[in-house]
């Protein structure tokens, strides 16, 4: 980290006080509206990465900030030893929404939080014998040692081996592959609808389809890791509805709270029912403050019918992406999509270097592979917006 960035963070001297965890910070961003993003420069951004799918109603959206206002006001947390108003409306809300208001929810921070419950809940349910998780390659879980285990990415395990056992890995997309590897002692199937940090590759439905039949058929539980793609971000309210399936447990975070920090376990009823009290806790998880924008958040989803408002905006770019010299193919569902350039677009750049172009050029997006780029615009994208990003994207890669 440089020394202006160090203190862009902070620092005193020569000395930052923060872990460079997430290594040099190439903007420090103050101010938010919509689609668009202010530095402390004062210079524009479109944000086409929604902090990473989450996002989705834009930046400071009026009816999740009136809420989380009046709620600090008010009441920001209790502890789980007792209830406040929020936890009952927001759990039938997303049990509506998962499998017409069948099933149970349990909060949780994070998306990795929410698989780590979700491992432990199948574990539980399972019993001694069957505690093995089968995921797949180039899957992204959490970073847990639990959930980093459970990720199917060898490189991202190595520093911090030994990882937890009972996680075995086969190839995504791939029926005969993931028969292959079961057994007796597999408990769980943990699957992305789109994995979207291994380069945004969608499931085909028929393999969700031939996966639901392989678990009903071996009692293997189907724990449909929904954290980037939920809440309409596919065009449905979650992935795994395209195939017409439904889980028995699906792990929600990101979108849910519209930049709060909120995860989510839901399961069917008699796989909740094995966790009692003291199984599973967080001080933080499901307090009123972040409910409380959980709530608004998800109502507002509900309002604009979200999938259909993503379905139309997915066509837009879409349409627009197919004139632009340098793009090879759009792959992905909904508004997570990658855009798989030509070698000659980028004549020898990587696909982080060029949304380092287009941050230069006030594009926020990333390299998702050294050969595309993603983009997870919020629902609340304009049509001149789509133009501008778009044209963006043409001008980095005319650069070459």
């Amino acid at each position: 980290m440089t020394l202006e960035q160090a203190q862009a963070w902070g620092a005193t001297g020569d000395h930052s006080p923060l872990m460079n965890n997430y290594g040099s910070p190439p903007r420090v961003f103050v101010r938010g509206r919509g689609t668009e993003l202010w530095d402390k420069e004062g210079r524009r951004h479109l944000d086409f990465l929604c902090g990473l799918a989450v996002t989705s109603l834009g930046h400071a959206h009026p009816v999740v900030t009136a809420a989380i206002a009046a709620q600090a006001a008010t009441l920001t947390h209790t502890s789980n030893l007792f209830a406040n108003e929020h936890q009952a409306p927001v759990a039938e809300r997303i049990s509506e929404l998962v499998a017409a208001g069948q099933g149970q929810v349990l909060f949780q921070n994070s998306g990795a939080e929410a698989n780590e419950a979700a491992i432990k809940l199948a574990r539980k349910y399972q019993g001694r014998g069957r505690h093995v998780v089968l995921s797949a390659l180039r899957s992204f879980h959490g970073r847990t040692l639990a959930t980093l285990a459970a990720t199917g990415q060898p490189e991202k395990h190595e520093p911090f081996q030994p990882l937890p056992e009972g996680f075995r890995h086969v190839v995504f997309d791939d029926v005969s592959e993931l028969e292959k590897a079961l057994g007796p002692e597999v408990g769980a199937i943990m699957l992305e609808a789109v994995q979207g940090e291994g380069g945004v590759n969608p499931a085909n439905d028929g393999y969700l389809q031939a996966v639901r039949e392989i678990c009903d058929e071996r009692g293997i539980l189907l724990i449909m890791d929904e954290i980037q793609t939920g809440f309409g971000r596919t065009g449905e309210w979650f992935g795994y509805q395209h195939s017409g399936i439904v889980p028995d447990i699906v792990t929600l975070a990101k979108a849910i709270a519209n930049g709060v920090p909120v995860g989510a376990v839901w399961a069917r009823d008699d796989v909740a029912a094995c966790f009692g009290p003291g199984d599973h806790g967080s001080t933080f998880a499901g307090q009123a403050l972040a409910l409380c924008a959980a709530r608004a958040t998800i109502d507002s989803y509900i309002a604009m019918d979200a999938p259909a408002v993503v379905q139309s905006k997915e066509a837009k770019i879409r349409a627009r992406l197919a004139d632009v010299v340098g793009v090879d193919h759009v792959r992905g569902r909904g508004l997570l999509l990658a855009i798989e350039l030509t070698a000659e677009s980028r004549a020898g750049r990587t696909g982080a270097e060029i949304a380092r172009g287009c941050l230069d050029e006030g594009l926020i997006l990333n390299g998702i592979t050294p050969t595309a780029l993603r983009i997870a615009p919020p629902y609340t994208v304009t049509d001149d917006e789509i133009d501008e990003a778009v044209a963006v994207i043409a001008k980095v890669l005319e650069a070459a």
